[in-house]
């Protein structure tokens, strides 16, 4: 009998994992399928019980359960506890544990494209919503020394910044400071939704103080560049969007659910491949 793995959410429909997990199993001749599950968000309490009563290996977690699942597990690791969000359960020994593979994967994509150590350098987070938190929270488990973050409300970052339980020197700007302040940083991380449809063309905030050896990475990865991105690349940084993210959180996922880690590379090929061989 096969292993059962999924997703859930809604919507579940566009969801690319199911393509990515499955392609990944078949690759590693693994008996174990990966199906999509729309579960409602009121029906949210019934349907985990449901997803261990079905002997289910393991599920991906995606809007709008992030959090409303954390209280409907067994147990939930400390960073995703920190975060207050879960995307990868783990069903193990009866039990099912929660973890958040989002900050570990976009860091794992970032070290990988940067090239160097990233964790001593200085580090402007724009944006303070679930994404910024994820990356921040885990940048700071991993000992990152020096994270600020710019957003266009002020308190929402402090609030980030207060609610962070490891040990990382952070102050907070506004993104008009932040603009003035470019110079000051190696890498800079847009985790704002600025750059998707219907605001390709907008920026959240101007680059006219990078530096032209800054790292730049975007976690939007439809569209392929963004506008912060193709400023970047005016201004001679080099630069990164999100697909690279997408693709680890994925494979720490399955790594998390058979001790395998999948091939990041075959992952993103199969989100291109669902694209349409490109992001636009």
């Amino acid at each position: 009998m096969k292993n059962l793995y999924g997703v859930i959410g809604d919507p579940i429909a566009h969801s690319m994992s199911p393509a990515m997990h499955n392609d990944a199993f078949l690759s590693l001749g693994m008996d174990a399928h990966y199906q999509p599950f729309l579960i409602k968000r009121e029906d949210l309490p019934v349907a985990i019980p449901g997803m261990k009563a079905i002997g289910i290996s393991g599920f991906n977690v995606t809007v709008p359960h992030k959090t409303a699942i954390m209280p409907l597990l067994d147990e939930v690791d400390p960073l995703a506890s920190a975060i207050g969000a879960v995307n990868t359960v783990v069903h193990e020994n009866g039990k099912l544990i929660g973890y958040n593979t989002d900050g570990a994967g976009f860091i794992r994509g970032l070290h990988e494209e940067y090239g160097q150590p990233i964790l001593d350098k200085r580090i402007l987070i724009i944006g303070a919503g679930g994404a910024a938190r994820a990356i921040y929270f885990t940048l700071g488990q991993q000992g990152a020394e020096y994270v600020d973050i710019a957003n266009r409300t002020l308190d929402n970052a402090e609030q980030l910044k207060a609610r962070c339980p490891y040990p990382v020197e952070t102050f907070i700007f506004t993104l008009e400071e932040a603009e003035e302040k470019l110079a000051d940083y190696d890498v800079i991380i847009q985790t704002t939704s600025i750059g998707m449809s219907p605001k390709m063309e907008e920026s959240p905030l101007q680059l006219h103080n990078i530096r032209p050896d800054a790292f730049l990475s975007d976690i939007i990865y439809n569209p392929a560049e963004t506008a912060i991105m193709k400023e970047a690349k005016k201004r001679g940084a080099n630069v990164q969007n999100g697909l690279r993210m997408f693709a680890y959180q994925g494979a720490l996922a399955f790594e998390k659910w058979t001790g395998i880690l999948a091939d990041p590379d075959r992952m993103e090929k199969i989100v291109l491949d669902k694209l349409g061989g490109k992001t636009c």
